[in-house]
């Protein structure tokens, strides 16, 4: 049995956390993200700062964020199926850090050379020291 690969071909940020997502065989979804960014790997998603840093990545035909995170394109494409069980398991997931825990975990580890930014401006940007 043949399944469908579903490519993302190009996306438009809407605002906030919503985007119209276009895939190869003419499908558009408008998608609001919002519901499913938990844990440690979507939370930071949750800076709209951050969320609007999303890229096409052309070698898997989907959406990336300079964190790594990066959703399935079947399940972008699927989303009105998945979104329900997407959502539900986000909110099962242990919250991120929050910005005051993040700014002393980074002193702990960096101790004086602990960046003053948000997390998602400290991400993206190229760093050139590494982590003790």
């Amino acid at each position: 049995m043949a399944h469908p690969i579903a490519k993302v071909t190009s996306f438009e940020l809407l605002g906030g956390h919503t985007l119209r997502v276009c895939f190869d065989d003419g499908v558009e979804r408008r998608i609001d993200f919002l519901p499913v960014l938990g844990g440690k790997l979507f939370s930071p998603l949750r800076d709209p700062a951050f969320f609007a840093q999303v890229k096409l990545a052309p070698e898997c035909h989907t959406l990336v964020w300079p964190n790594g995170a990066d959703f399935d394109p079947a399940a972008l494409h699927g989303w009105p199926k998945f979104v329900a069980t997407l959502a539900a398991r986000a909110r099962s997931w242990k919250p991120a850090f929050d910005a005051a825990g993040h700014r002393r975990w980074l002193r702990q580890v960096w101790g004086a050379k602990a960046p003053k930014t948000d997390l998602g401006a400290w991400l993206t940007k190229e760093r050139t020291e590494r982590i003790p």
